[in-house]
């Protein structure tokens, strides 16, 4: 029942787009639906991965337009974008894939104004954190599943899709807070449902 928690904050992640941007970086794109969305705003946007199985099925996907996409194999926290370049960097589920410190270079590629927004998962660590993932996520993860398998069974079946590569989180949300405070400052965490949080930087 492949209800998709990253794809349930993208509405919430579009939102972060700071006015007037025209250029985007997708970190860890994989198969390209949220560069898609950007591109459907009209944002020009490079999406990155470092799977190219999943290079392959965003780029056979296309643009919707009015902006363009383009992506390419690369892994992020070796090759670094060049500075100054982005009005808007969006890393979904991947940061945790790279060294946490991949968000200075992150940082520096933003132009003047322009925002870094990371969708990422951490371990539970304040009372909050708890209450938000333990308490209240399993009960609407299970509703969400139950309702997404229940409008497949009446399409005809789940689609079949390919899975970007998955990897397991090492830091606690305290870690995150802490570490993220000290390489961008005035940055904003918020902790969300699905186990998943929400930080955003923006380089004024």
């Amino acid at each position: 029942m492949p209800f998709n928690h990253n794809n349930f904050y993208h509405s919430l992640l579009l939102k972060q787009v700071p006015e007037g941007a025209r250029t985007a970086l997708d970190v860890g794109c994989g198969a390209g639906l949220f560069a898609r969305r950007l591109a459907a705003a009209g944002l020009d946007v490079d999406g990155v991965d470092q799977s190219a199985q999943m290079i392959d099925i965003a780029t056979a996907q296309g643009s919707p337009g009015p902006g363009r996409t383009e992506y390419r194999q690369q892994d992020i926290a070796e090759a670094a974008p060049s500075a100054g370049r982005y009005d808007f960097i969006s890393c979904l589920a991947s940061i945790h894939h790279v060294p946490f410190e991949t968000v200075t270079s992150l940082r520096a590629a933003l132009r003047p104004g322009g925002v870094l927004a990371i969708l990422g998962l951490g371990k539970p660590r304040s009372a909050r954190d708890w209450v938000t993932w333990g308490l209240a996520s399993p009960p609407l993860n299970l509703a969400a599943r139950l309702l997404v398998h229940t409008g497949e069974r009446l399409d005809g079946g789940p689609p079949t899709t390919a899975q970007a590569p998955v990897s397991d989180w090492a830091m606690s949300m305290a870690e995150i807070r802490r570490e993220s405070a000290a390489l961008l400052p005035g940055r904003t965490v918020r902790t969300l449902l699905f186990w998943r949080y929400l930080l955003v930087y923006r380089n004024e």
